[in-house]
């Protein structure tokens, strides 16, 4: 292939995959974080091209072929082919095994966070013989990428445990590679190749000084055999993801599973503002299938702080309706006693962090819980203070059955009309 007609199809690859990063980017409800860092990438990468191609830049073919679009498209294609991406090219902090602090780009963040892709597009030989120490000066192997990304998951888990990592293989892989990259826990994607000795008969190896190990002398004089496919793992196989079957019940959480508003009674425009707001919401968007639908087969614990502010907070302004409702829930509950983490207790108290929900939110933690609430405020400023916790965050919903009598109904067929 010509370089001109080469440069014609990577400029031609680089739009495509501007369009299919866009909309990646659109799929998601609220936009993939760095998805706008990824489409700024391509359409550096094309500006390039596009330079080269008007003859501002002169580069040689290899840096054709070189380009950082095998990458990107990479990148591109692993986050098609996996559910709930969350973020590309997402940064993580780490510390090393020397205890330095050090970063971690993750290409893809995939199952709402439980999933980490490094996308590969470098050729099976080039990876292979920088493993064999035949590569470039300061060539990191991806056996050696992948002991940083074990490195990192674990001080990074989700829900209470790592994060999975997956290795995608956009030009191959070779067999031993792939099997040691398996031993580490760590899954792979794309076709696994064979090697091939490059001795017909290995005994003929002059025995060095050091005698090396068995394996090592074998791939010493290995080579990549890219026609010889022993194995094609495609996307999306499925990704095991240990899915946390504990949840904690915030306060705010029980008030909205069993207000009357969360139950039809939101067609009504309330004497306070905050209500009205509420039950506009609700017809929007109901509340309670969401919480069903996570609450489903999982532990659900509450501690003796929350039902105990929550019991009362009940008997000031719950209705019938809602006293009766809560009564169910408790039953379904296991109660125990606060427990707040060490981390919890470490943060500083302020405005959107007091004692209360420190002890809630510190108890799931004691739990391996996933607190369940609408109190977006603590969340956030607990993370502002480094402390992260694992969290299913909600609308909220108050408890109105007893101010019904004095709202005025909204006729339904307007609420429906409206609500499209």
């Amino acid at each position: 292939m010509s370089s001109h007609s080469m440069l014609s199809e990577r400029i031609a690859i680089a739009k495509e995959l501007i369009k299919r990063a866009e909309s990646l980017s659109r799929s998601r409800k609220g936009g993939i974080e760095g998805g706008a860092k990824l489409c700024s990438k391509l359409k550096a990468e094309l500006k390039f091209l596009q330079k080269v191609e008007a003859g501002k830049v002169a580069i040689k073919e290899s840096h054709l072929q070189s380009t950082n679009l095998t990458h990107l498209k990479a990148i591109v294609e692993s986050a098609e082919n996996l559910e709930e991406v969350v973020s590309v090219l997402r940064v993580f902090g780490y510390t090393d095994t020397l205890g330095e602090k050090q970063t971690l780009v993750v290409d893809v963040v995939a199952n709402g966070g439980h999933t980490w892709v490094k996308a590969i597009g470098r050729k099976a030989e080039a990876l292979h013989n920088i493993w064999l120490g035949r590569g470039q000066y300061g060539d990191k192997s991806i056996i050696e990428q992948a002991e940083d990304f074990l490195q990192a998951s674990r001080q990074q888990p989700v829900q209470y445990s790592n994060p999975h990592i997956v290795f995608a293989f956009y030009n191959s892989v070779s067999s031993p590679m792939a099997e040691k990259l398996r031993d580490m826990g760590i899954s792979v994607r794309g076709d696994i190749v064979a090697v091939n000795s490059l001795l017909s008969h290995p005994e003929e190896l002059q025995p060095s000084e050091s005698e090396p190990d068995e394996d090592e002398e074998l791939l010493q004089v290995t080579r990549v055999d890219r026609d010889n496919v022993l194995a094609h793992v495609a996307f999306p196989t499925e990704i095991k993801v240990d899915v946390c079957r504990r949840v904690n019940l915030d306060i705010t959480t029980l008030i909205t599973y069993v207000s009357a508003m969360s139950y039809g009674g939101c067609h009504f425009v309330f004497k306070e503002k905050v209500l009205t707001e509420q039950a506009e919401q609700e017809r929007r968007e109901q509340v309670l299938p969401q919480l069903e639908a996570f609450m489903k087969d999982k532990e659900l614990f509450a501690c003796e702080s929350a039902v105990k502010d929550f019991q009362s907070i009940l008997d000031t302004l719950g209705g019938p309706g809602e006293r009766e409702r809560a009564a169910m829930l408790i039953k379904r509950v296991t109660v125990v006693p606060d427990q707040p983490s060490e981390r919890a207790l470490r943060l500083v108290a302020s405005s959107k962090i007091n004692s209360r929900s420190l002890t809630i939110f510190g108890t799931g933690d004691t739990l391996k819980a996933i607190t369940m609430t609408a109190n977006s405020g603590f969340v956030r400023a607990a993370t502002n203070q480094g402390v992260k916790f694992s969290v299913f965050i909600h609308q909220p919903r108050a408890l109105t059955e007893s101010k019904e009598a004095f709202a005025v109904p909204v006729p339904k067929a307007f609420t429906s009309d409206s609500a499209h």
